[in-house]
């Protein structure tokens, strides 16, 4: 189990060091001493990013978040981690990218994917793009009973990833295809989940935090029982990190606990179970690792899982806190 309490103190130094507040717009004049020469007039911009948006061929817009590395790319081009529900989660990846890419230390490309909006979510649009196509018999009560968002756009949006976005950033940025990782958190690790199940050759690197298995009556698991069967005829290595909160884990923690027992949640079990029977594999082209955050839930667990993310995305980036151990035990 990895312990936190330094992962969060590192985590607040970078958010006040890169000023990452960027969204309140203004601060800067607040905050301005009397006799202090103002440096910007707008918005706090992290160095070396750009944001743009792009409209898909079946006519969807996404908002485009790029952090590149300094200097020329080697040879192979730069590695490239890709960021799901880039509104909330790519200043902290981005910045955290930027702080442990120091000398020989280049870290790589850092992606973001997410939508024309000024808030960190926007929940009907991550909902559909992120999930497979649910029965509401199958699902939790929704938040504030208002039902459910259309779901089922899953694999719409990996062929806008695939064939799209991802030909875009290597012509535009100079990306290795061969090196290249994604990361999501709750149904974006669904999702994340979802991509290496069914097309695991999109990615060489899978990041899923507090994944949603529980989704559509844990319909993960006929995914799951498929790759298995198919899993010694990878044709090239892929690895994988599950990360979850250890608070998670509880059966009355998250929706899964509005749920009745069924037999396939049952099947399923915790995240950790989860991980257990990936692991188990012992394939030769998957590699599989798990790291579990003491005292940490749903939403606390980002941050330092985040940094896992982009060590584990990026190997040949420093770390920007002490370091984990080399595996974290799959049993307690």
């Amino acid at each position: 189990m990895q312990s936190t309490p330094l992962w969060k103190l590192s985590v607040c130094a970078a958010f006040v060091l890169l000023g990452l507040q960027a969204e309140q717009k203004g601060l800067a004049q607040e905050v301005h001493p009397v006799n202090a020469e103002r440096v910007s007039a707008g918005e706090y911009q992290i160095p070396n990013t750009e944001v743009f948006d792009l409209k898909s061929k079946s006519g969807i817009g996404y908002r485009i978040f790029v952090a590149k590395p300094v200097g020329d790319p080697p040879a192979s081009g730069f590695p490239v981690l890709y960021v799901l529900d880039a509104n909330g989660y790519f200043s902290l990846a981005a910045s955290l990218n930027r702080l442990g890419s120091r000398g020989a230390n280049r870290g790589g490309i850092v992606v973001g994917i997410g939508y024309p909006i000024d808030g960190p979510f926007d929940m009907q649009r991550r909902t559909f793009d992120l999930t497979t196509k649910a029965s509401a018999e199958n699902l939790p009560p929704s938040r504030g009973g208002r039902g459910w968002p259309e779901s089922g756009g899953a694999d719409l949006f990996l062929d806008f990833i695939q064939s799209e976005l991802k030909p875009l950033i290597a012509k535009k940025y100079s990306a290795n295809s061969s090196n290249q990782a994604i990361v999501g958190h709750s149904f974006g690790g669904l999702f994340v989940m979802h991509v290496l199940f069914t097309r695991p050759e999109a990615f060489q690197s899978y990041i899923a935090i507090s994944p949603s298995g529980w989704w559509n009556d844990y319909a993960l698991l006929a995914e799951e029982q498929a790759f298995t069967t198919q899993v010694d005829r990878l044709s090239s290595p892929v690895q994988l990190l599950i990360e979850v909160g250890e608070l998670e884990l509880s059966q009355d923690e998250g929706p899964a606990a509005a749920l009745a027992p069924t037999p396939a949640s049952k099947r399923f079990g915790t995240t950790l179970d989860f991980a257990n029977r990936l692991r188990e594999l012992k394939a030769k082209q998957l590699t599989v690792k798990y790291l579990e955050f003491e005292g940490e839930n749903h939403g606390t667990v980002v941050p330092p899982a985040m940094i896992e993310a982009l060590q584990f995305a990026f190997p040949q980036t420093r770390r920007v806190s002490p370091p984990a151990p080399s595996d974290s035990p799959l049993e307690k």
